[in-house]
């Protein structure tokens, strides 16, 4: 019983056992210690027990107040009264072990859901790990950038290789881990009926494979490119050794060229030097076609240059010392090309020159002749003849002074000097002495015939210039002036080439008078009456030349004037005609018929104000031109008439201008203005004809395509409203300038504006309209789908019924049962909602309410039939699902039970140390898997407190054989579970033992090993070292005794511990202490053999040097 073990409480019946109040109170406490102190209520107070328990379970467990304090504290209560009361308690305590149960089980799942979720934590720290890594790795190899040489790119191709084999297999193996890491994520949920695991975007394992994809594509480019630099450095390094031997070849031929070059045997006349010239000619074309080898080695040098090769400063250092000693030789080869022109020029000059000496004693007889003619005829011939003379002369003394020049140029050269220089200086003396001579004789005979000719041709001179002077006279005696400007231009052109005449005359005739003096002054020829006669006909050509100068210029200042006068004329006449055409233009009356006409006739007056801002320095420069005029023009009233005129229109025209650049703009916006409220209207009545003639249907669909419509209709107004807006803006404008079309803008504006009101008004309207009936068209539909929803889950409930007396049959009910909660839960809101819709929809639409409250009523009374249906089926369900689920539940932990005990009784144990801990760590799990199913355990011992009071006929008898089986497998479990971790935590400790055993006997190994190759040695020096080196190893070896007493205190510890495996651990003890005693017995006699064989050999080396000293004597 409940109440079992509570002071004065013992209930056998349903009538005075409930009288004192205890049993209630102790009913409460037993499952509810936190709601009644029972250790202060005393058995005499029955009513404030009573009223006390009473309260309690009404306020704090809900249970209605059946009876009162009065009922039950009498002589004889109402025993139907108080088990109704108490069967209160026992329903509302069952559900509360049904929830505590429920509690531990949801507990479990979440245990379950936490692991998973920690095993998912690892799968994405993996996943973005592994995706790091690939996209950094991509990155590295995506780089295109190698080592600049063949072994750096063997180097990086040898590196890329060992990521190939060694580290990326490591990372795909961690793929792999990856995929079976989340298969058990998955399956794992799976047995805990979750929903499937789905890795973040990003992270699932295909996009981890398209990485990976990314990944050998970026390595299979590397490699191909690696590959392909490899085969270009092969290439390069082929190209390097062709380059050095054709360098090597080409090195010696220069060398040699260069020293055949060096030589100089040319020969002292002209012959010899002629055939070395040919003979150097031929060793220059030799060289000439050897240039093209030169060039091999530079376009070798230049493709390895722009290959980018890492040795390239070398290969152009033997470029450039290859060009450089081309270029050598071929300075080598001009120089001594030079030399040999130097000798060549100077045997030709010496030759030349022997030539020259003969020609000029011809030339000394012809001029010492001593006619020099009788007339002006006879010595012009004279004097042709001696010019041809002294052309010959001059000519030869050119070539003479060529020939010397040529010659001393050899005297004065650095360096190379092909003759001595006194030789040539010599030779040159003596042509230029000849030549000097001829030249004198020439200018004698020429000063003779010159005088003669000069009083001849003085006399014609004089007679010439006379009558020229008089003919000039006769010219500028004329007073016209031209008409017009080309007619002044013409005789201005005229009187300038007058005036060009009268210098060249001039000149001429103060020739001819410095003539005639010359002739008075040398005498010879003009002495006696001739130099009379010669001083009067200079006097009378003076008198008659300046009397022809002042007339030249007294015509010349009169046609100037005249020139001035008819420029202003012509250039007045020019602006003004210019001006009236300009008037003509910006007077005109039209202003376009339409925008793009106005807009042209715009552009064309911009034009005409620019023309006229140009021409404005035109007038400016017209007026000073009419200041500047001579007084007898400027004072004319023509003039003054001219330049008021031009003056007046042009300020006539600039304003005009401006008036119809206004008037244009003006036009322009007006015309715009009527194109924009054409277009306006334009779409205004096609949609206005439209909504006019538009209906809107009664069908769902269609009202869905109208809307669609009105959608568009929205987006075009929206626009067009911009367009009416731009229109009002303009006419603003206009209206604010005054312009005289204001009437006729405003009514346009008015009109668009209104008939714009129109359209928005009527869209409106018929969009309100469109609205409610799509409204309630929703409705409509909502109302019937919701329904036949109702009608399929109460279809469905009938249709669920317990005909099974399996857990299986009840489960399956009761998730059919809880997803259709789940559903109707859903709909309930949807209910709500669609009643408010109908409210709203009966008042705003009264013509229809009845249309609208119909279907809705027949959905409420669907809706309670469907309640009351899925209440009597779960009532039904829940007395054997309790019962089925405990036996499936009992049953299972009892399979489990069994396998585990079978896991926990295994005798195997480990060979090796890895061994023994894998299955170390197999027994942990085995222990959490144990601790996980405590939690059933207890459940299960709840459940079957819990069936105990339940009312329903049960097996009672077969479930406690059962528990019993189910106690003592699980308290023979745990000790199992204790043994086997004892003998594997022995077994552990022993692997642990031998892995020390296998190094301690590694060092004694060693040892021996040492000690069996000792050699004694044969001189002092070598056996201190050996000394030293045996005392080194003792040291050693005695930190290795140290480690192997360690593992010896080790084992005989486990002995004493009484280790399964004491028999094998005191052998090896025992074999490890033997052998290190051995050791170390072992190494102390080498080191007394040591130490006597180091005091043998100083022994004998001493007797060694004092046997020498006795023997040297000797």
């Amino acid at each position: 019983m409940k109440t079992a073990g509570y002071p004065e409480v013992n209930i056998h019946n349903f009538t005075t056992c409930w009288r004192d109040g205890l049993a209630f109170n102790a009913l409460i406490h037993r499952h509810r210690p936190d709601l009644i102190e029972f250790h202060k209520l005393a058995r005499s107070n029955a009513t404030h027990n009573l009223q006390q328990a009473f309260n309690v379970a009404e306020q704090s467990l809900g249970l209605t107040k059946l009876l009162d304090p009065e009922d039950v504290n009498t002589e004889n209560p109402d025993e139907k009264s108080i088990i109704t009361y108490v069967v209160s308690f026992y329903h509302y305590f069952s559900k509360m072990k049904a929830l505590i149960v429920e509690g531990k089980r949801i507990g479990k799942v979440l245990d379950n859901a936490i692991e998973a979720e920690k095993i998912i934590e690892r799968y994405e720290a993996l996943a973005s790990e592994l995706l790091e890594w690939i996209e950094k790795t991509i990155s590295i190899i995506s780089n295109q950038k190698f080592a600049n040489s063949l072994t750096g790119v063997q180097q990086q191709l040898q590196a890329f290789t060992t990521y190939c084999t060694i580290e990326k297999p490591i990372k795909f193996q961690e793929k792999g881990n990856l995929e079976v890491l989340l298969f058990t994520i998955q399956s794992k949920l799976r047995a805990n009926n979750q929903k499937p695991y789905v890795p973040h975007e990003g992270k699932l394992i295909s996009d981890i494979n398209k990485a990976w994809e990314r990944l050998e594509k970026a390595e299979h480019e590397r490699g191909v490119a690696l590959r392909t630099e490899l085969i270009r450095q092969e290439k390069l390094e082929l190209l390097a050794q062709r380059f050095d031997h054709k360098t090597t070849m080409r090195q010696a031929w220069l060398n040699e060229n260069q020293r055949l070059v060096s030589q100089d045997n040319f020969g002292y006349d002209l012959p010899a030097v002629e055939a070395a010239m040919k003979k150097h000619e031929a060793i220059e074309a030799d060289i000439s076609s050897y240039e093209e080898r030169i060039s091999v080695v530079v376009e070798l040098a230049a493709e390895m240059e722009v290959e980018n090769y890492y040795d390239i400063r070398r290969i152009s250092a033997r470029k450039e010392n290859i060009l450089g000693q081309w270029k050598l030789l071929k300075e080598l080869v001009v120089g001594r090309k030079a030399r040999l022109e130097k000798n060549l020029a100077l045997q030709k000059t010496f030759q030349e020159m022997v030539y020259m000496i003969d020609w000029m004693e011809e030339m000394q007889g012809q001029l010492l002749s001593k006619d020099f003619g009788k007339h002006l005829l006879e010595v012009d011939d004279l004097l042709q003849k001696h010019n041809l003379q002294e052309a010959d002369i001059s000519v030869q003394g050119e070539r003479v002074q060529t020939l010397n020049t040529a010659a001393l140029k050899f005297t004065t050269i650095e360096g190379y000097q092909p003759c001595d220089p006194q030789v040539i200086c010599n030779r040159v003396n003596h042509v230029s002495t000849c030549l000097e001579e001829l030249r004198q004789l020439a200018a004698k005979r020429r000063t003779e015939l010159e005088e003669s000719r000069q009083l001849w041709a003085f006399y014609e001179e004089l007679e010439e210039s006379e009558a020229w002077m008089r003919e000039k006279m006769s010219i500028l005696s004329t007073q016209t002036c031209g008409k017009d400007l080309s007619s002044v231009l013409r005789l201005l052109q005229n009187h300038k080439s007058l005036a060009g005449e009268l210098l060249s005359r001039r000149s001429l005739l103060q020739l001819t008078m410095k003539k005639g003096k010359n002739i008075l002054t040398q005498g010879g020829f003009g002495a006696g009456p001739v130099a009379i006669g010669i001083q009067e006909r200079v006097a009378e050509a003076k008198g008659e030349w300046k009397r022809l100068e002042e007339q030249a210029a007294h015509r010349l200042g009169y046609l100037q004037e005249a020139l001035e006068f008819f420029q202003f004329t012509a250039e007045s006449d020019d602006l003004l005609a210019w001006l009236q055409d300009i008037y003509r233009l910006v007077s005109s009356e039209d202003f376009g018929h339409d925008e793009y006409s106005t807009r042209s006739l715009l552009k064309k007056h911009r034009c005409v104000r620019e023309s006229l801002d140009k021409h404005r320095a035109n007038a400016v420069a017209l007026r000073k031109h009419a200041i500047a005029l001579p007084p007898q023009f400027w004072q004319l009233e023509e003039v003054q008439a001219r330049l008021g005129e031009v003056e007046q229109l042009y300020a006539e025209v600039v304003e005009v201008a401006v008036l119809r650049q206004q008037w244009l703009h003006d036009a322009l916006a007006v015309y715009h203005m009527f194109s924009e409220v054409n277009a306006c209207e334009v779409w205004i009545d096609e949609k206005e004809q439209w909504l006019n003639q538009m209906e809107v249907p009664e069908r769902l669909e269609d009202v869905e395509v109208v809307a669609h419509r009105f959608e568009s209709l929205d987006q075009e107004m929206n626009s067009l409203m911009g367009r009416i807006l731009d229109v009002n803006q303009i006419v603003q404008q206009l209206l604010d300038n005054g312009h005289p079309s204001s009437t006729e803008v405003r009514g346009c504006q008015d009109h668009l504006n209104s008939r714009w009101n129109r359209i928005v008004e009527l869209v409106e309207h018929k969009k309100d309209h469109l609205d409610s009936v799509l409204r309630i068209q929703n409705y409509l539909l909502e109302c019937a789908e919701i329904k036949c929803q109702i009608q399929d889950k109460r279809k469905a409930i009938d249709a669920t019924q317990y005909v099974g007396s399996d857990l299986g049959s009840v489960l399956a009910l009761q998730r059919r049962l809880s997803t259709m909660e789940g559903a109707l839960a859903v709909l309930e809101p949807k209910l709500l909602h669609l009643q408010q819709e109908a409210e709203e929809l009966a008042t705003s639409h009264p013509d229809k309410a009845v249309e609208v409250l119909v279907p809705f009523e027949g959905i409420s009374l669907e809706w309670e039939e469907l309640k009351r249906t899925l209440q009597g089926c779960e009532d039904s369900l829940t007395v054997a699902g309790r019962l089925q689920q405990f036996i499936q539940d009992l049953d299972s932990f009892l399979t489990w039970l069994v396998q585990t005990q079978t896991a926990a009784a295994s005798d195997e144990l480990p060979n090796t140390l890895e061994e023994a801990e894998r299955l170390i760590n197999c027994h942990a799990a085995l222990k959490e898997e144990i601790g996980r199913y405590e939690e059933d355990y207890e459940r299960l011992q709840a459940v079957n407190e819990l069936l105990e009071t339940e009312e329903a006929p049960l097996p009672y008898a077969a479930l406690q054989q059962w528990l019993q089986k189910l106690d003592v497998g699980w308290n023979k479990l745990l000790e199992m579970w204790e043994s086997r971790r004892e003998v594997l935590v022995q077994a552990h400790i022993f692997h642990l033992f031998m892995r020390d055993v296998k190094q301690a006997e590694s060092f004694l190994n060693n040892q021996e090993s040492a000690l069996a190759h000792v050699e004694l040695p044969t001189t002092v020096e070598t056996v201190e070292a050996a000394i030293k080196k045996h005392k080194d190893f003792t040291t050693t070896m005695e930190l290795n005794l140290h480690r192997i007493k360690a593992v010896i205190e080790a084992g005989e510890s486990l002995i004493s511990q009484s280790n399964i495996y004491s028999e094998r651990i005191k052998e090896r003890v025992d074999t490890l202490a033997s052998r290190g005693n051995e050791n170390r017995e072992l190494a102390q006699q080498w080191l007394s053999k040591l130490n006597d064989q180091w005091e043998l050999q100083s022994f004998l080396q001493d007797c060694h040097e004092v046997c020498v000293p006795l023997i040297c004597p000797l």
